[in-house]
This record gives structure tokens, C-alpha cells and sequence, in this order.
């Protein structure tokens, strides 16, 4: 085989790799496969047409993220929602919302606004629409934007994984709403755009605070019973 052939080849693998990644990370986000559903590689080779190898390697970048697990038998299953723990996963939620925020208040550029404002309107779209898959992601991706625009690509990595760990969580508690989100949620994303756009620090994360907890509070209601984080920033 020819470097050009292999090069060809591994270009597909990697393509084939990212469908299977993408279409089982939307599955398993969106609660289609179920935490604890079984795995099995020869079904989804067989599923999406590929070889195993592309569909192992999926497998592996999704365990990278915490959304299946590899038990000692060697069997594979979507990893469960830690409920248990839940309240140390609400404590980081609250606090990189109430970070990254006042952070985006403080480093802004004109450019990042546009962006924030733009998944915004993504946002306000997919409430209005009542469609809440698409309420969900533009919601991370909106907060993700705002995380970006304050400039600590480490505090956005993290942000992005903790949204990413709660989209099951949500899922769970838009079906408790009929998938009806409250237009409030809209306009406290607007107070924290325009606390944000006028550069005030303080306002940007106490609203922060404010919409982060109170989603929490209801989550809880729903889930489980944690205590509130409580730090100064």
C-alpha cells in the first residue's frame, strides 16, 4: 500500500470514527440510550456498516468523557447518572457559570458579543419552539461563548464538560416540564448579556449565580437535595 492509499484510508477511518462518535454522543445525551443501556460492538459495526475498528475507537472517546464505561468482564454499557454524588457536581455547575460570567464582564471583546448574542437568539428560538433538544445544546452553547469571552481556556474546558455531563440531567427535567421551558430563562440570559456588555463584574455574577442556582434548585426538586455552594470570588 502506497502512503497516498494509506493516507486515503486513514482520512475515512477517522470520518467513519466521528459519525459513530457524534450520532452515540446525541444517543446517549439525549437519553435515547438509556444509562445502564449495553453496548455491543459487532451490533454497531453491523448498525453503521464499519469495520470495529472505527466504532472501538468511538467507543473510546466517549469513555474519555465519562459517557459509557468498561465493565471487568469486559462488557460495555452507558455509564449511569451518579445521583448519589449530584450535589458535587451542582457545586461545580454554580461555580464555573458564576466564573466564567463575570470573567466574560471583565475581558469582552466587541467580537465575542456578537457571538454571545447570536447563540442567544439560537436560544430564545429553540424555547419558543418548544424543541428541547435544541434548547439544550444552545443553551451549553451559549454559556460556552460566554466562558470563551472571559479568556481561561481552562475554566471553558471544564465548563464545557460539566454542560456536557448535564445534558441527561436537563433531558430528564424537560420531560417533567412536557419539554416546556419557562420564558424566564430567556430573559435572565439577557440580564447577564447586558451585565456583561456593560463590563459590570459584580451584577454579571451575582445574575449568574442567581440563574445557575435556581436551576438547581429545581433539578433538585426533581432529583436530589444538596447543599448551596458558597464561595467568594
Amino acid at each position: 500500500m502506497d502512503n497516498e492509499t494509506s493516507l486515503r484510508n486513514e482520512r475515512k477511518r477517522g470520518s467513519g470514527v466521528k459519525v459513530v462518535y457524534d450520532i452515540l454522543r446525541d444517543e446517549i445525551l439525549h437519553l435515547e440510550l438509556p444509562p445502564g443501556s449495553p453496548i455491543d460492538e459487532v451490533q454497531l459495526s453491523e448498525r453503521f456498516g464499519m469495520s470495529r475498528t472505527p466504532i472501538r475507537e468511538a467507543l473510546v472517546r466517549l469513555a474519555g468523557e465519562g459517557l459509557i464505561d468498561t465493565l471487568p468482564n469486559r462488557s460495555t454499557m452507558v455509564s449511569q447518572i451518579d445521583f448519589l454524588n449530584m450535589h458535587s457536581y451542582f457545586d461545580a455547575l454554580v461555580l464555573m457559570y458564576r466564573v466564567t460570567t463575570q470573567l466574560a464582564a471583565k475581558y469582552h471583546r466587541p467580537e465575542d458579543l456578537e457571538i454571545v448574542r447570536e447563540r442567544q437568539a439560537e436560544f430564545a428560538a429553540a424555547v419558543e419552539a418548544q424543541d428541547a433538544l435544541a434548547m439544550i445544546s444552545t443553551n451549553a452553547e451559549l454559556h460556552l461563548a460566554i466562558a470563551e469571552a472571559g479568556r481561561n481556556p481552562y475554566f471553558t474546558a471544564l465548563f464545557g464538560r460539566l454542560l456536557n455531563e448535564g445534558r441527561r440531567i436537563l433531558r430528564l427535567y424537560y420531560q417533567s416540564y412536557n419539554d416546556r421551558l419557562p420564558r424566564r430563562f430567556v430573559e435572565e440570559h439577557d440580564e447577564m448579556i447586558a451585565a456583561i456588555a456593560a463590563r459590570d463584574t459584580d451584577l454579571a455574577e451575582s445574575l449568574a449565580r442567581l440563574h445557575a442556582e435556581q436551576i438547581v434548585a429545581q433539578v433538585q426538586k426533581l432529583l436530589v437535595r444538596g447543599d448551596r455552594l458558597d464561595v467568594k470570588l
